[in-house]
């Protein structure tokens, strides 16, 4: 099947710009942000993060929607129609699928966990429990194979009746009720998080640059963490941008379309920041607690506040929302692939898949209590560590690389290509003079983070 034919387009801009933010939009900034941004002292890191997000993700993020929609198809498709005869720019088509569905097998997983404590919040088995109530709550959530395997295999079949329905019924609609249900409830989250008494140190932690506590943690250490962290929010790298640019019209400018996106990524990072360092220090909760501060530590601070049975359920159902926008999208980029190279219908691409990613989610779920003796990076780590580890290290950085090189190089497509297609339409523009700087830093910059990463 011709890629450039018969090919589905986004009923309107909004859905666009929702879809692709809902995409990049996840845990990442719901759970990872305001971890990392605790852990690497507040002000400083969010200061620098924003610098990285404009310097590196817009870029790379107008060069992977640039492929997709001058290639009108999947990474694949699109590689065969840019790259120069005899090339083999293609291939990477293959690496982004596969890095999607390795994305997948432990995404699903972690998803499946925020509706789990969606529900437990809304049946109020959190009232009145203690901290460590709440964590054997977690623990004991984790040893439940059937359980875990459960809430996987839901988000899973949930993902693929949503994009089973095509791009304009089921991802766009989908995706414009979701995005729009996530602010709502992020504003009222807010609003919430401004009338508690830790409201003053939440937000002087959180958004005033202290250099003095940046300084203590490294500041070496606090620039590095903000690069990647701007880098991997918009899930760059492996095709999962990339798709939209495919069913994208030419009416705007690939850069304001991007800046766009990022901006409302952005904004659901900083507000998760809002929502949850005011309660942090409201209930003396450190806010370098680390990964568990989402499972553990705000259960516990929803447990004890008033009407925290509604908070808490409204904070999971934002999680849920946050994280489930991710995996209808990235579907959408399995489903499109297998129907560009394989000719497959939409239906037939959502079975096979549907199939395979509740088998190939087994490992994730089992690892926390049936496989949980597999430790693949070393005592203590699980399948979900080394799944993420490939995903987050290699194949995001190394994938946005190749993406890079493939647009800016001679022996891709070529720089003069990339910018014609990113400035086509209205809107703002690439600017030519930065040719230099694409070509020669910022393949620097992202080779340090791959190379980082790996060490």
């Amino acid at each position: 099947m011709d890629p450039t034919k018969q090919r589905e387009s986004f009923a309107s801009r909004l859905g666009f710009i929702l879809v692709s933010a809902g995409c990049a939009i996840g845990i990442g900034n719901v759970w990872r942000f305001p971890t990392v941004t605790g852990e690497s002292g507040g002000g400083v890191f969010v200061l620098f993060y924003l610098l990285f997000l404009v310097i590196m993700g817009v870029p790379v993020l107008t060069m992977e929607l640039a492929v997709g929609r001058a290639g009108r198809g999947s990474a694949g498709a699109a590689y065969k129609a840019l790259e120069p005869k005899g090339s083999k720019w293609h291939l990477h088509g293959w690496v982004c699928m596969l890095g999607c569905a390795v994305l997948m097998m432990y995404y699903t997983t972690v998803s499946g966990w925020m509706l789990d404590y969606f529900f437990r919040f809304l049946a109020g088995n959190f009232e009145g429990v203690s901290g460590t109530d709440v964590e054997t709550i977690f623990q004991a959530s984790l040893s439940n194979p059937g359980e875990q395997v459960f809430w996987m295999v839901l988000i899973t079949v949930a993902g693929f009746l949503v994009c089973g329905q095509g791009l304009q019924s089921g991802l766009e609609r989908a995706g414009k009720w979701m995005m729009g249900a996530l602010i709502v409830l992020i504003l009222v989250l807010v609003a919430h998080s401004f009338v508690l008494p830790g409201v003053g140190e939440g937000l002087a932690f959180y958004l005033l640059p202290d250099w003095e506590r940046a300084s203590e943690q490294g500041l070496g250490n606090v620039i590095s963490a903000a690069m990647n962290q701007s880098f991997f929010t918009l899930s760059l790298g492996i095709g999962a941008m990339e798709i939209f640019g495919s069913y994208m019209e030419r009416k705007f400018t690939l850069p304001g379309e991007a800046v766009r996106v990022c901006i409302l990524d952005t904004f659901v990072a900083v507000c998760a920041g809002l929502i949850i360092f005011p309660a942090c220090f409201t209930f003396g909760i450190a806010p370098d607690y680390g990964p568990q501060l989402i499972f553990v530590t705000l259960p516990n601070v929803f447990a004890n506040m008033a009407g925290g049975r509604l908070w808490g359920a409204l904070f999971f159902l934002f999680m849920t929302f946050a994280s489930f926008t991710t995996v209808i999208a990235v579907f959408e980029n399995l489903i499109a692939t297998v129907m560009d190279q394989f000719g497959w219908s939409r239906r037939k691409g959502c079975l096979v898949w549907c199939v395979v990613l509740i088998l190939a989610g087994l490992p994730c779920a089992l690892g926390f209590n049936l496989l949980s003796g597999v430790q693949p990076l070393g005592a203590g780590t699980t399948i979900l560590d080394f799944e993420d580890f490939l995903v987050s290290n290699l194949l995001l950085p190394g994938g946005s690389l190749v993406y890079l090189v493939f647009c800016v190089s001679r022996w891709g497509w070529g720089y003069d290509k990339y910018m014609a297609e990113c400035n086509t339409g209205e809107g703002l523009r690439m600017p030519r003079g930065l040719k230099y700087y694409f070509q020669f830093v910022l393949p620097v910059i992202i080779a340090v983070i791959l190379i980082q990463g790996l060490l």
